[in-house]
């Protein structure tokens, strides 16, 4: 294995530095949760019988106490296109626990909100906070604590990284991720794209929209654009989380079928009465960390994981911040272009390598930790081999030397670029994050007067109006998680792509998000600290030149610093009702700011 580089190794270190009481204790609980919580073998007769009282087929099996008990945490339903194929997953499960002389049973279900059905509207004001909620609601399942195992169900957005929140407070059990795969290829990304922008100009009707985003998204399975749902299947398995290569196997095939019954195989071989245990708190250490920012790096992944990732980390008492990001992102490079960086989809990219090739060559590099703990027998090394059916069996094999398409992936010593996708941003207006692997390099700075807004829609109205036809840095402001729950901006990425292709210097200043899918126009997003409460955002005015440079990693509002000291924050808008958003004032009022993981939940923890 190659020396690790040393710029990995010193961002590995100063997360180490910083975690050292954290996960110190965190390491105690679940040891003291491994060995007097309340497991099987302690609660009493009437709590078991309760617990069995739902299985015929298993119940025997329960009684004796002997085998693992598999709890499954499932996300299913059948309006979420990469969860609807997980409608028969526990009845397979259970069958395929019964071989490897287990039990399973539904332990519970989380809630797995689409990002991509309340885009724009006021539904995704709920979905940072979905987080949150499928992390309790993995405490609930797991609370009964009638399992040695669990098998965690969940693809997109907030529903991975939510269940790795909950799933690591038992830190003490095994635990793998069972994704369920990616739709087939449909309509090109690049080429709905180019739908949206004609319709944001008025050239297509609603009709002709309809039509080629149904060709895009038109079956079960995971969207194919390279966003935060596909990010998080790409560090699932840099963190040793999956069953090597599991990720972007399609839904229906012999391989997908195969790695979901190897994943609940090799659950029952590594729980703690065996000599191969490996409990998920353990798994989930500094490096497993590390290895997911890596991964996301090098693949141009979504912003949306600068949240996700603090947060998860906070679990299991370790912290890891923008600064760290900002110094891997320029020791790791781009090795892959999948849509919004480049034009092939996930499917392209899994013929092309696939995360197996990218993690081979980032161990081969020296810029991937590859001594830590996995599910898989054999480390990390096991993460760099691509799985197959052979003569009806499943089967991990050696990758070929060479890409499977250079336009698509390439090799550590012929990367796209000698850095990774992020930059962090620093001025008088706070800190900012932003996307650079899919922005023209002479786009990196933008210096533009100012237009605030304090809605996305009020963006829009503005566009078609014509008065941003000109170059323009757009503010808008109030849509932190203390403000709204920091909804996605996503409605504003074709109104800024029409901009900046008749050929306006245009950038996006703003304390929200912006999705995974993110393209082309250079975004200062996550704006911290936030209008609400406040932040300098809600000192600009319009007319202020903001000037935006992520070679120099600047994010400045050019203002006599005199006035700036002077003026006066602006009126924050009220609390929106409706559509449930008033339930979540609460997690609201106390979650930290995005850099922490913008968690209401992991603040009043302690965590």
């Amino acid at each position: 294995m190659a020396t690790l580089h040393p710029e990995i190794a010193a961002v590995t270190d100063r997360v180490v530095t910083r975690s050292k009481e954290r996960r110190a204790a965190y390491l105690a609980l679940i040891d003291r949760e491994r060995e007097s919580g309340n497991d099987r073998p302690k609660l009493g007769c009437a709590n078991l019988a309760h617990a069995y009282a739902g299985t015929d087929e298993q119940r025997e099996q329960l009684k004796g106490g002997q085998s693992m008990n598999i709890g499954i945490v499932t996300s299913y339903n059948d309006m979420l296109s990469a969860h609807a194929v997980y409608y028969r997953y526990p009845e397979q499960m259970k069958l395929w626990a019964l071989e490897a002389g287990a039990t399973a049973q539904v332990a519970g279900g989380v809630p797995a909100m689409c990002d991509g059905v309340t885009q724009g509207y006021q539904g995704m004001e709920l979905s940072l906070f979905s987080r949150d909620t499928i992390a309790l609601s993995t405490a609930i399942a797991l609370s009964h604590r009638t399992f040695e195992g669990a098998a965690l169900l969940g693809i997109c957005d907030k529903i991975v990284p939510g269940l790795l929140m909950g799933a690591l407070r038992f830190g003490h059990l095994p635990m793998v991720l069972i994704p369920g795969g990616p739709m087939r290829s449909g309509l090109a990304n690049k080429e709905k794209a180019a739908v949206r922008e004609r319709y944001a100009e008025g050239k297509v009707g609603r009709a002709e929209l309809l039509e080629a985003e149904i060709a895009a998204y038109h079956s079960k399975g995971t969207c194919t654009f390279y966003g935060t749902a596909n990010s998080n299947q790409m560090m699932m398995e840099a963190m040793g989380l999956h069953m090597p290569g599991a990720a972007f196997a399609n839904p229906g095939t012999k391989l997908r079928q195969e790695l979901t019954r190897a994943a609940v195989h090799r659950l029952a071989e590594i729980g703690w009465n065996g000599n191969d245990y490996r409990p998920i708190g353990h798994v989930v250490d500094e490096k497993a960390i590390v290895n997911a920012a890596i991964v996301l790096l090098a693949t141009g992944g979504s912003t949306n994981h600068l949240i996700h990732v603090p947060a998860f980390a906070r679990a299991a008492g370790i912290v890891i911040d923008w600064d760290d990001f900002d110094r891997l992102s320029r020791a790791v490079p781009l090795l892959t272009r999948v849509y919004p960086n480049g034009s092939a989809d996930v499917n392209g990219f899994e013929d092309a390598g696939g995360p197996s090739f990218v993690i081979r060559e980032l161990l081969k590099g020296g810029l991937m930790h590859g001594d830590t703990v996995t599910v898989a027998a054999e480390g990390m090394t096991a993460y760099g081999r691509k799985p197959g059916i052979e003569d009806d069996k499943l089967v991990w094999h050696d990758l070929p030397e060479k890409s499977g398409d250079e336009t698509i992936i390439r090799t550590i010593d012929a990367p796209f670029s000698d850095e990774g996708g992020f930059r962090i941003l620093k001025g008088n207006l706070g800190r900012a994050c932003i996307k650079v692997s899919s922005v023209d390099r002479d786009r990196w700075t933008i210096e533009a007067p100012a237009r605030v807004f304090a809605d996305q829609g009020e963006v829009q109205t503005a566009f078609q109006a014509g008065e941003l036809d000109r170059d323009v840095v757009v503010v808008v402001r109030f849509q932190g998680p203390k403000a709204n729950g920091m909804p996605e901006l996503h409605k504003l990425t074709p109104p800024l792509g029409v901009l900046q292709n008749r050929g306006f210097r245009v950038a996006l200043v703003t304390d929200g998000r912006m999705s995974g899918a993110s393209g082309k126009v250079p975004c200062a997003i996550h704006l911290s600290p936030e209008a609400l409460g406040g932040g300098p955002i809600g000192k600009v005015r319009d007319g202020d030149m903001i000037r935006l440079c992520a070679e120099e990693g600047v994010l400045q509002a050019l203002v006599d610093p005199a006035e700036w000291a002077a003026r006066e924050q602006c009126a924050a808008p009220p609390p929106a009702i409706g559509t449930g958003r008033e339930l979540f004032g609460m997690l609201r009022m106390h979650c930290d700011e995005a850099e922490l993981g913008a968690s209401a939940m992991l603040a009043e923890a302690g965590l």
